[in-house]
């Protein structure tokens, strides 16, 4: 360890079981909140247009680059604020968002399965462009990467990601767990999600219930919620 660059040693966590827990609650709840969300069906239908690879580099660099944003905003509460209510407010975030997906998943409980509604938003939204042929050629990674497919990938994504629930519960988490471990285990869930959406997401979004997302989300929100009110992980 003393032979790395002080700058390396410093971005290293001093605490790896703080890491490790910022990791497993940060990957966990972009799971639970990614799948079937409006970023999950941009990407599935861009990439239904255009080149997977090029859609999944897109969308996953502006979720990168949105974590990273969130992580800091929510690190830097508490430089202004004490810890403790800094923790109280994470803790209450987490238990509304909870209890908004319980009530989303007790008022499908007893309707019949439909097509998503973020779904059916998200493609009428793309349906205004006009849909591009399919590339099956791979293409180098630096046109790729200044490709109309890419930013727009990259700039719906973002737009999506704004203000969405996802980048909201990161900020929160971030506030009160360690900042690297929630970046990392946030841009691998997202990794994860894209791919799946790039790969599947049409046949995949008539396949995942709503009503299990919800449920399944608003039971993980309400236990990271009484996890960071009572510390335990501290």
């Amino acid at each position: 360890m003393d032979l790395l660059p002080g700058w390396v040693r410093n971005a290293l966590p001093a605490d790896e079981s703080a890491f490790g827990t910022g990791f497993a609650q940060s990957f966990l709840l972009i799971l639970a909140c990614e799948l079937g969300d409006r970023t999950f069906f941009v990407a599935a239908i861009l990439a239904m247009r255009s080149s997977r690879l090029v859609v999944w580099a897109g969308a996953l660099a502006a979720l990168a680059a949105m974590t990273v944003l969130s992580a800091a905003i929510g690190k830097a509460f508490p430089l202004v604020l004490d810890k403790r209510w800094t923790g109280l407010a994470a803790a209450l975030l987490f238990a509304y968002f909870g209890v908004q997906l319980l009530r989303d998943w007790w008022r499908l409980r007893g309707e019949r399965p439909e097509e998503n509604e973020e779904l059916a938003e998200v493609e009428e939204e793309l349906n205004h462009d006009h849909p591009a042929k399919k590339t099956h050629v791979a293409r180098h990674a630096a046109l790729a990467l200044f490709s109309p497919i890419f930013v727009k990938a990259f700039t719906m994504t973002g737009l999506a990601e704004w203000g969405d629930r996802s980048q909201i519960a990161t900020i929160a988490l971030a506030a009160s767990r360690n900042l690297y471990g929630v970046i990392l285990g946030g841009v691998l869930g997202h990794a994860i999600c894209t791919g799946l959406a790039v790969v599947g997401g049409r046949l995949l979004a008539t396949k995942i219930s709503e009503k299990a997302v919800a449920l399944v989300g608003g039971i993980l929100f309400i236990i990271f919620a009484i996890i960071t009110a009572s510390g335990e992980l501290d």
